[in-house]
């Protein structure tokens, strides 16, 4: 698998493989890209982390909706190894969501006496 890290507000468009534009009559199928849940925050933004299969090659990237500047192509051209989606989830400072908080008041159950 490859993975990248894509800005709230921009959605994926085309795909390449190795052969050129993806061809959904050809493959059968559209390119398998997921959004996973995790991201990192960089200056006031959210990176979501992506997967995709390692037949891509590149992805192309386009802002949701209608913008005012209009923007030209932008196209991922180097997608990120496993091993270098570890490496920049640990160098950021902001990696994961908090984990949730568990009260301290909460009362845990009382431990059952076993005959002995």
């Amino acid at each position: 698998m490859k993975y990248f890290f894509l800005s709230d507000g921009w959605t994926t468009g085309r795909v390449w493989e190795f052969g050129g534009l993806w061809n959904e009559v050809a493959w059968q199928r559209k390119p398998t890209i997921k959004r996973l849940g995790l991201y990192i925050e960089e200056a006031t933004e959210k990176l979501w982390l992506y997967q995709v299969e390692d037949d891509v090659l590149m992805v192309e990237v386009l802002p949701e909706g209608d913008t005012a500047i209009p923007i030209g192509q932008v196209v991922l051209k180097r997608l990120m190894t496993a091993d270098q989606v570890i490496e920049k989830l640990c160098s950021s400072n902001s990696a994961l969501p908090a984990p949730p908080q568990i009260s301290t008041d909460s009362k845990l159950p009382e431990q059952i006496n076993q005959p002995t």
